[in-house]
């Protein structure tokens, strides 16, 4: 069946959870992830011609959603704004009623903390294949890089998470971003 506008509107909405984490990946903030999936989703739509036929959706509109957010990031630097700060203790003070165990949420925001702390192209590409489960090769494609780079940079990920985890607490607590405290 050729990918029409209408095909890609009954593929999109199965899409719209890991669209969704995926944005929030990238942007670290709840509201900015749900704006970046509503503009990918109406990109996506209104250029359902230029999926091709064969390729994958989730890759095309994950493509999508980067574009976006790379546009947004582009943007902020030259208007001079950055994204809204939440307080943390409002957020804390909300419990998940799917949330696991403390010991697991302290693990997951550890990680996140370590993956916060990567260089922005290295993050991308192990949000990629690492937590989203993209191939290299799909990777590759996604951002518009050889193989050879996305292998590189996940190598490069690797290590500096592997640093970021023998550090002891207390040096990781310095080195952590005054936004980030």
């Amino acid at each position: 069946m050729p990918n029409t506008g209408t095909h890609l509107a009954t593929l999109l909405p199965p899409l719209v959870p890991r669209l969704r984490a995926f944005a929030l990946r990238l942007s670290g903030d709840p509201h900015d992830a749900e704006d970046l999936v509503q503009l990918a989703c109406v990109r996506a739509l209104e250029r359902a011609h230029q999926l091709k036929p064969g390729s994958s959706p989730l890759s095309w509109t994950f493509s999508i959603v980067h574009s976006i957010w790379i546009n947004e990031v582009r943007s902020r630097q030259v208007r001079g704004r950055a994204c809204v700060e939440w307080d943390d203790s409002t957020i804390d003070a909300i419990r998940d009623p799917a949330a696991h165990p403390p010991e697991c949420a302290l693990m997951h925001a550890q990680l996140l903390e370590a993956l916060y702390r990567l260089p922005e192209r290295q993050r991308e590409v192990m949000l990629r294949v690492a937590i989203e489960r993209f191939s290299y090769r799909e990777t590759a494609e996604q951002l518009g890089i050889p193989i050879g780079t996305v292998m590189s940079r996940i190598s490069r990920a690797r290590q500096t998470l592997g640093a970021l985890h023998e550090e002891p607490p207390s040096a990781a607590a310095r080195a952590r971003p005054p936004s980030a405290r």
